[in-house]
């Protein structure tokens, strides 16, 4: 099993929304590094879900249903991909940017590394961590 990390922002694409719709999925990714990342997600994988740019805090648990296949949003032939997903839990407190920068055992997370990149795997110490964090 491999561990990830994608980031929305809560105005474009919530939690909340996830939830309610159950089931999405995650297109729009237009950097060549997440896209690659996306093609090595399975389905069981499990992905923290972080609100970016306004909340900045990671605010639930969902898992790869489907592995990459073209993106609906982009051009056919152009290679582009996405994942669905599917919520799995909320954590019961959302772990703050600021809480995984205090942390020294997530000082080597993609987060901190590459704040720019919407989807990005996770070792699976960070995951637990980021999950101890938010229980």
């Amino acid at each position: 099993m491999n561990y990830w990390l994608v980031k929305s922002e809560p105005t474009a694409y919530s939690w909340a929304d996830f939830v309610r719709d159950g089931r999405t999925d995650w297109t729009g990714v237009r950097n060549f590094q997440a896209r690659n990342y996306l093609q090595q997600m399975q389905p069981g994988d499990l992905v923290l879900f972080y609100h970016s740019v306004t909340d900045k805090t990671v605010v639930g648990m969902a898992e790869v249903a489907a592995p990459a296949a073209p993106d609906a949003t982009a051009p056919p032939e152009s290679g582009w991909v996405a994942v669905a997903l599917r919520p799995h839990q909320p954590l019961p407190k959302p772990v703050s940017l600021a809480a995984i920068k205090l942390d020294a055992r997530l000082s080597q997370i993609g987060l901190l590394r590459q704040s720019r990149l919407s989807v990005m795997p996770l070792r699976s110490e960070e995951f637990d961590v980021v999950l101890e964090l938010g229980s």
